[in-house]
C-alpha cells in the first residue's frame, strides 16, 4: 500500500483546516446538556427506578423520606419537607408563616415569576425593592424604606447561585419583627459567610432564615426528571405545618386540622434526586472551574461585565451571567454560531401586566430594569469540554473585535 508523505507543515495545515471544519459544521453547544449528565449516571438511575417499580410505591414513602433526610444533612438543617415544585415550596412557606390577605412581603423585582406569584396567591402584596448591580440580589440598604405596618416578611432570592446579603437582611428582620423566607431555588449548595469574624460560620443557602425553598426543576444544578421542590427549616413547628399543608392540611388521613393543598414530592423524583445528590459537590466544582475559565478568558473584552467575585460567598453558578450593552447583538451572533444562551429575565416583575395594579412604572427600579436589558447567560454545565469553552470565548471575542472601529 502506498502512503504519500506530506511535509510536516502541510500536515499541520491539514489538521488546522480539519479542526476549523469541525468547529464550523459540527460544533453545537446547548445552554444546558442534560443528556450528557444522564449518560454518566444512566445505569445507576435505571437500576434504582427498577427497584421502585417493583415496590410500586410512588407517593411520598421511603424514597422521599430518605431524600429529605439526606438533603437536610447536606445543607445542615434540621427539617426538610419534599413538595411538588419550588413554586409550591414558596407558597407553603408563606402559608406556614401565616402570611395572608392584607399583608406585605418585601422582595425583589428581578427574579423568576414564582417568587412574587406565591405572595400574590396567598392574597398578600409583593413590595419590590431594587437590586445590587453587582450581585443582582435584593439591596438590603433599600429594604427599610419599603417596610410599613403591613409588612410581615422579607423574601430574598439567592439569584443565579449567589447568596444575598443575609447578615443585613436578618438584622433588619429582627429589628422590625419580620419573618424571612429564602428563595434558594437556584442556590442549592451555595454558602455565605454569616459571621465575618469567624471563618467557620459559612451557612448554606436556605438555612439562614425562618424557612428556605428549593426547586428541582430539571435545569437546576440538582434537577429531577420533572418538577419537584423542598422546604427546609430549623423550626419543628414550621416543619410540622408544612408536612400537613402539603397533603390538604392533614396529619392523619381524612382528618384535617387546616386547609392545605396537594403538593407532594413523588418517589420517582426522589429516586433520581438521591442519586444526583451524591454527585453534586463534584458538579459544583466543575461549574466553578468553568466560571474561572470564563472570568480569566473574557476579562477586558469590550464592555463585558463578568460575575462579581465570590467575596463572602461560595457561588455555585447555577447560571453564568455576563452583561453588556451589546447583549442582543451578541446573543444573535452566538446563536448564529450555534451557541445556546438565555436571558434571565427580560421583563422585571414590577412591569409585568398582572402586577400593574401595584402602581409601579418604568423607572421605579432602575438597576433591575438595566439588568433585564443587559444580562446574558452562557453555558456553564459541568460536562462542558475545554474545546467547547474555547469556542464560546473565541466567538465572543470575535464579535467584539468585529465591533471595533
Amino acid at each position: 500500500m502506498y502512503i504519500r508523505a506530506y511535509p510536516c507543515s502541510s500536515v499541520v495545515k491539514i489538521l488546522i483546516l480539519a479542526k476549523q471544519f469541525y468547529i464550523f459544521f459540527a460544533m453545537e453547544i446547548p445552554l444546558l446538556d442534560l443528556k450528557g449528565q444522564y449518560n454518566l449516571i444512566r445505569e445507576e438511575i435505571r437500576e434504582a427506578l427498577a427497584r421502585l417499580y417493583e415496590r410500586q410505591e410512588f407517593i411520598l414513602g421511603v424514597e422521599v423520606e430518605g431524600f429529605e433526610r439526606e438533603l437536610a444533612n447536606y445543607i445542615k438543617v434540621d427539617y426538610a419537607t419534599g413538595v411538588a415544585s419550588g413554586s409550591d415550596a414558596l407558597l407553603i412557606a408563606l402559608m406556614v408563616l401565616g402570611i395572608e390577605r392584607g399583608d406585605d412581603v418585601v422582595t425583589t423585582p428581578y427574579t423568576f415569576f414564582a417568587t412574587a406569584g406565591a405572595i400574590w396567591r396567598v392574597g398578600a402584596r409583593p413590595v419590590f425593592v431594587d437590586i445590587e448591580p453587582e450581585t443582582y440580589n435584593i439591596n438590603p440598604q433599600l429594604i427599610k424604606r419599603a417596610i410599613t405596618s403591613r409588612t410581615k416578611a422579607i423574601l430574598p432570592v439567592h439569584l443565579f447561585g449567589l447568596c444575598a446579603n443575609m447578615r443585613d437582611i436578618n438584622h433588619i428582620a429582627q429589628q422590625y419583627g419580620l419573618k424571612v423566607i429564602e428563595d434558594a431555588a437556584q442556590a442549592l449548595g451555595s454558602q455565605y459567610l454569616f459571621d465575618p469574624t469567624s471563618p467557620d460560620t459559612f451557612k448554606y443557602a436556605g438555612t439562614m432564615g425562618d424557612m428556605g425553598c428549593f426547586s428541582f426543576f430539571p435545569s437546576k444544578n440538582l434537577g429531577g426528571f420533572g418538577d419537584g421542590g423542598m422546604l427546609v427549616t430549623h423550626h419543628q413547628r414550621f416543619a410540622y405545618s408544612a408536612r400537613c399543608l402539603r397533603v390538604h392540611g392533614s396529619n392523619s388521613k381524612y382528618y384535617h386540622a387546616m386547609v392545605g393543598i396537594n403538593s407532594r414530592l413523588d418517589a420517582l423524583q426522589a429516586v433520581v434526586l438521591r442519586i444526583k445528590l451524591k454527585y453534586l459537590d463534584n458538579w459544583t466544582r466543575k461549574r466553578r472551574e468553568n466560571a474561572r475559565f470564563y472570568n480569566q478568558a473574557l476579562k477586558n473584552i469590550g464592555d463585558l461585565i463578568l460575575p462579581c467575585p465570590d467575596r463572602e460567598n461560595n457561588h455555585i453558578y447555577n447560571q453564568y451571567i455576563l452583561r453588556t450593552q451589546e447583549r442582543d447583538g451578541l446573543r444573535r451572533y452566538l446563536t448564529e454560531k450555534k451557541i445556546g444562551t438565555a436571558i434571565y429575565y427580560p421583563l422585571p416583575l414590577h412591569l409585568q401586566g398582572c402586577f400593574k395594579d401595584l402602581g409601579y412604572r418604568e423607572g421605579s427600579f432602575p438597576e433591575a430594569e438595566q439588568a433585564a436589558r443587559e444580562t446574558l447567560a452562557l453555558p456553564i454545565y459541568p460536562e462542558l469540554t475545554l474545546e467547547q469553552k474555547e469556542y464560546i470565548v473565541s466567538t465572543i471575542k470575535e464579535y467584539f473585535n468585529n465591533k471595533s472601529p
